[in-house]
């Protein structure tokens, strides 16, 4: 299997590398590195597809892409218009301002590069299941439905938010209806189980080792840029934030605690 898909995966390789470093370029000239955010889900459906056609377009191919290019446009929309709302992530313009102008170098490996290398890792799961050559099975829809379930939990979660933050009164307030009385991250949960559900595709196809897809993206999501961050900016800035954390679960879903 390894030879089935070593030439695709350096094509997909190739591509989100291609498409990175244009979208650096376009950073530069706009000076505004969050344009690298939206494109984050986008660049799965990317190499997902690349994936798909040099291994010939199987069921299981088709069925991964599917869900990946649900899942890219509607999270690169949601990134998209945050992004034009809020303007450039902070986290970018602090490095700005820290690197001075060297940043636009500095940038094209600590920003670009390395979300490209980040999400050839990723996106293992969809390479494997798409260089499958069995029929679909049960594990198949097992996989497919984990994954529609943790789309369908984090684009509730995500509009939840949105509808949240569109109140005139919540400065200072922490959001704790819905979903988010049970997590206070339940859309990176539900971004990770998206993940684990594509892993379950590609094991149907024999494809196990691409486990590292799903444990980097859930690390990522918990210890990286997802929960780890958030909760440094949210405890400066939410007075009532420590008492949701001591009630609420920072990730998997569960009752409040009293």
């Amino acid at each position: 299997m390894v030879t089935t898909i070593l030439d695709p995966g350096l094509s997909g390789l190739a591509t989100v590398v291609g498409a990175m470093v244009f979208l650096w370029i376009v950073s530069v000239v706009r000076r505004d590195a969050s344009i690298v955010d939206p494109f984050w889900a986008p660049g799965f459906a990317l190499v997902c597809g690349v994936y798909v056609v040099r291994l010939g377009g199987t069921n299981r191919g088709l069925l991964v892409l599917t869900i990946v290019v649900l899942w890219a446009l509607r999270l690169g929309a949601h990134l998209w218009s945050r992004n034009r709302r809020e303007g450039e992530d902070p986290r970018y313009a602090a490095w700005r301002e820290e690197h001075g102008a060297r940043f636009w170098w500095v940038s094209l490996f600590t920003v670009f590069l390395l979300q490209a290398l980040i999400l050839w890792v990723v996106s293992a799961p969809l390479l494997g299941a798409a260089a499958g050559r069995s029929p679909l099975g049960v594990l198949d829809g097992i996989g497919a439905a984990v994954a529609a379930f943790g789309l369908l939990f984090e684009s509730v979660a995500d509009h939840q938010l949105r509808e949240f933050r569109a109140r005139p009164d919540t400065s200072g307030i922490v959001l704790d209806e819905g979903l988010w009385r049970y997590s206070r991250h339940p859309n990176y949960f539900g971004n990770a189980v998206l993940w684990w559900g594509l892993w379950l595709i590609a094991v149907a196809a024999g494809a196990t080792w691409t486990v590292v897809g799903p444990l980097l993206m859930t690390f990522l999501l918990l210890r990286v840029s997802g929960v780890s961050l958030l909760e440094r900016r949210l405890r400066a800035h939410r007075p009532g934030y420590e008492d949701y954390v001591r009630r609420t679960s920072a990730f998997v879903p569960l009752p409040p605690r009293a």
